[in-house]
């Protein structure tokens, strides 16, 4: 089964500095048939404002990626961790037994991000945080793993977190695709950055959301120049 969920669909907010739309129930939006997609809890498209953030607030047992699609985020934390994460890289946060936290846009142009949001196996984690450059030529016309709690991910270089899930994405040239096979009881949801693609026959616009389960393999064609971010996880 799968599942275009167009991007003019979306729940949102324009709070001025930030411009958010939502592809899972958030803060004042909520649907009821898009409150999550198996361990899959937010997916957020994040415009923010240079000079502008989110001030200090608090998480807790959740698993936190943010994946910088143009400009930078800098981070700080409660644990005394602070950086720069760049268009193309990721960092993750696992909020754990809980940390305060802030992101600016620190640029001189717009930043904007895909904040996404797992449910965790294990709760009341220790807090940890990291960030990590990752060429981009490394996902070239396959999908690479950017952040993961699966077994079959330890030592390859992906960022951890506390899920049985992972953080792909694939950089695809017109006609080019990547696969990726699903095993029964795994749900997957993905999102052209850019481009347009086709998922399985299925099309899909920059930004729009694909949501899939019960299909064993995915194959993933670009119509056009494309940056596709995959999350897959337990349903």
């Amino acid at each position: 089964m799968i599942e275009l969920r167009p991007f003019s669909s979306l729940g949102g907010a324009d709070h001025g500095w930030l411009k958010a739309r939502h592809h899972f129930s958030f803060a004042s939006y909520h649907d009821p048939r898009r409150v999550h997609w198996g361990a899959l809890r937010v997916w957020n498209d994040d415009e923010i404002a240079p000079g502008a953030g989110f001030d200090p607030h608090p998480h807790r047992d959740m698993e936190i990626i943010t994946y910088v699609r143009e400009g930078a985020i800098t981070h700080r934390d409660s644990m005394g961790n602070e950086g720069r994460t760049e268009a193309g890289d990721v960092q993750i946060m696992s909020a754990g037994t809980g940390v305060i936290h802030s992101e600016y846009n620190l640029e001189t142009v717009p930043t904007r991000i895909f904040q996404i949001w797992i449910i965790p196996d294990l709760r009341g984690a220790r807090p940890n945080w990291g960030t990590k450059r990752f060429p981009k030529e490394n996902r070239d016309g396959a999908f690479e793993v950017l952040a993961s709690g699966r077994a079959a991910d330890a030592g390859s270089g992906a960022l951890p977190i506390n899920a049985d899930a992972a953080v792909m994405a694939a950089a695809l040239k017109p006609g080019q695709s990547a696969a990726l096979a699903l095993a029964p009881g795994r749900v997957a949801y993905l999102v052209p950055a850019r481009g347009r693609i086709t998922v399985n026959g299925i099309a899909a616009g920059a930004r729009d959301g694909v949501a899939v389960r019960d299909e064993e393999r995915l194959t993933v064609t670009a119509t056009e120049d494309a940056e596709v971010v995959l999350v897959e996880a337990a349903a």
